[in-house]
This record gives C-alpha cells, sequence and structure tokens, in this order.
C-alpha cells in the first residue's frame, strides 16, 4: 500500500487527537490542517509536523495530492457544508458524529459519496472499544441465545457537558446517547428501530444551554427486542474527561454485565484527594500508548480508504441514529411515543422544534 496524504480540518479536541495518530502514521505520506485558530494551528502544526497550515480549509480540498479528509470541525452546523465542499473535492471524508443537523442533510452527504464513489464514514468511536466489540461477539457467536433486552447508562461530569453543549442547542440524546443508539442498532443487525419513547429531566444544564440534564429512551425494535438508553451530563466537576457507561444485555441463554468506567482507575493524593485521572472519551495519550478508541478508528478509516474496503460505520447507519435521537427530542417534548422512521407529520414537527436548536448558544 502506498502512503497518502490526509487533512484534518479543525484541530480542537478530537481533531488534536486525529492529528497527531495520523502523523504518527507509516501510510500517511503527509499531513496538511485547517484551524480558524492561530494560536492552536501554531501549536498542532509543529507537533504533528504539518507540511501545510491554513485557516481556511477550502485551500486544502483545492490539493489534488490530499486523498482522505478527517473532518473535526465545531459548532456541529459546519459539519454539513464542510462534509459537502469535501465530498464535491473527492475526498474520502471521515466526519465526527453527528452527520448532520437535519435529515436531508444527511441524505445529500450519502447521495454525494456514493454516486462518487467515496469513503464515508461517522466518528463513532464507541465501536472501537474492545469492551463494546465482545458484547457484540457474544451475541453473534450465540453465547447468550436470542437478545430480550438491551440497556445502556452513560453520564459524562458537567465540565465536558458544558464544552459539549455549548457550542449549539442539542440535547444529551443528540450528543451522548447518539454513541449508544449506534453501538446497540450495531449490535443487534439487521433489526431496525420501529418506536422510542423519552423523557427528560431538568437540572444544571436548563440554565447553560436549555437542555435536560439527563434523557432516558425506550427503544422498540423490529424483532422485539426491548432497549432502554439513557444519557446525562450533570456529574460534579471534580472528575476531568470522566465518562461512566454500564450495560446490561439479557438473552434466552444468558446476560451481560458491562462496567466502561474508572473504578478500576483511581488516585489518591494527600493534595487533591482522590481523582480519576484519565478519561474514557474520547481517550488520550499515556506517555507513548494511546489510552481509548479514537486511535484506532482513525487508523481504521486510513486503511479502508488504502485498501478499498468499507468503513465499520456506514453514513446510513448513522442517519438511522440521526432520525431516532430526532425522535426521542420530539417524544420528550410532546410526552408521546414517537413510531420509526419518522412520518411526515413527525418529520414537520422536528423541524419545527429543531428551528431553537440551530441558533447557537
Amino acid at each position: 500500500m502506498e502512503p497518502i496524504e490526509v487533512a484534518i480540518i479543525g484541530t480542537g479536541w478530537c481533531g488534536g487527537i486525529r492529528a497527531e495518530t495520523c502523523a504518527a502514521h507509516p501510510l500517511v505520506k503527509a499531513l496538511h490542517i485547517a484551524e480558524t485558530r492561530p494560536e492552536r494551528l501554531k501549536e498542532v502544526a509543529a507537533s504533528a509536523r504539518a507540511k501545510t497550515a491554513v485557516a481556511d480549509y477550502r485551500k486544502l480540498l483545492d490539493d489534488d495530492a490530499i486523498a482522505a479528509v478527517f473532518i473535526s470541525a465545531t459548532p456541529e452546523t459546519t459539519h454539513f457544508p464542510i462534509a459537502r465542499d469535501a465530498l464535491l473535492a473527492g475526498k474520502h471524508v471521515f466526519l465526527e458524529k453527528p452527520i448532520a443537523i437535519e435529515l436531508s442533510e444527511a441524505d445529500e452527504l450519502i447521495a454525494l459519496a456514493r454516486s462518487a464513489g467515496l469513503k464515508f464514514t461517522i466518528g463513532y468511536s464507541q465501536r472501537f472499544n474492545p469492551k463494546f466489540a465482545y458484547v457484540r461477539k457474544s451475541i453473534r457467536d450465540g453465547t447468550i441465545g436470542k437478545p430480550v433486552s438491551a440497556l445502556v447508562s452513560r453520564h459524562i461530569t458537567r465540565n465536558l457537558g458544558k464544552k459539549i453543549s455549548g457550542r449549539v442547542r442539542l440535547s444529551p440524546a443528540a450528543m451522548e446517547s447518539t454513541h449508544d443508539l449506534d453501538f446497540v442498532f450495531w449490535l443487534l443487525e439487521p433489526a431496525r428501530p420501529v418506536k422510542i419513547y423519552s423523557q427528560g429531566a431538568y437540572g444544571y444544564m436548563k440554565d447553560v444551554n436549555g437542555s435536560y440534564d439527563i434523557m432516558w429512551s425506550t427503544v422498540t425494535m423490529d424483532n422485539g427486542v426491548l432497549v432502554s438508553i439513557g444519557g446525562g451530563w450533570n456529574l460534579p466537576p471534580s472528575y476531568p474527561n470522566y465518562c461512566a457507561t454500564t450495560i446490561e444485555i439479557t438473552g434466552t441463554e444468558g446476560s451481560l454485565f458491562l462496567d466502561d468506567t474508572q473504578r478500576a482507575n483511581w488516585l489518591n493524593t494527600m493534595k487533591d484527594g482522590t481523582q480519576y485521572p484519565m478519561s474514557t472519551m474520547p481517550g488520550e495519550w499515556v506517555d507513548h500508548v494511546y489510552a481509548g478508541q479514537m486511535g484506532p478508528e482513525t487508523m481504521h478509516f486510513l486503511e479502508c480508504v488504502l485498501r478499498d474496503q468499507p468503513p465499520m460505520v456506514s453514513p446510513e447507519s448513522a442517519r438511522r441514529v440521526m432520525e431516532t435521537y430526532l425522535g426521542a427530542d420530539l417524544s420528550a417534548e410532546s410526552g408521546e411515543p414517537i413510531a420509526l422512521p419518522l412520518n411526515n407529520q413527525s418529520l414537520s414537527a422536528v423541524q419545527d422544534l429543531y428551528k431553537k436548536f440551530r441558533t447557537p448558544v
């Protein structure tokens, strides 16, 4: 395989991880970056030894030598226009979640990628978590029999909640439970969601961006499996970058309980007391080793481009996740269960609901 030239658009927290991973990968011939903040642009350009460092991402899309683009830009409203520009320029695209803000935007991106024969995937990094992969294996190989129920509970700190929700007004379902919707749907393929009912509870985050502190959603699959997913972002700020996830899967022949928290990784010092020093999402460098899923996920996309293989996360599956969390938002607002796929009446109601979400906080 011949190395390729790669671009990173947006070098914040996630984009910085992508840049460092690509810079160290032997299949990357040269790295190019785009970042609107001058100080951050200079910092990442130096650490990743970027061949090109620009403020305007369109300059990178004009470079025919660049084969693939990682889009890690914020706010999330920028995802669609940047991804569309990249696909129109003939670049393979890795896009951080969400795939778009509106379903029509997701449909346009998918159509562009398919018509041009380009790789297009979305950053659902939890598929690269070995614990989560084990859950899928246990179902695929029949260890726990036919699936009956799936429960996922995910909580992050209010530090992270403010950081994420401060960019645009999106709900915990759209920004946190989205990972678990993707994971469970991947787990249960080829089953599809047919109904969702969701409720939210207000607390600390209401004054920050008007969102719920936590949302719980119950999803009915077309094969009868019952899915319950909770996502929140109001844990105390004393846990930097902390993400706690627990999973319970039951089947006709067994059950599987998974702890993806930091209970086995905590530090206690005289100066600062009990601390959880390592994040679980999106991961981080620990000396010379990357701890987390985003490193392997980044390399997977590069290998798919070079080997002409489909990425693990298809854009169609990301669209299905998006439609489901839109249904969750609509259900929490209306107090009623929402049928999936969304019908015309629901799509119209989502449009009305999301008009206020499109305005940056």
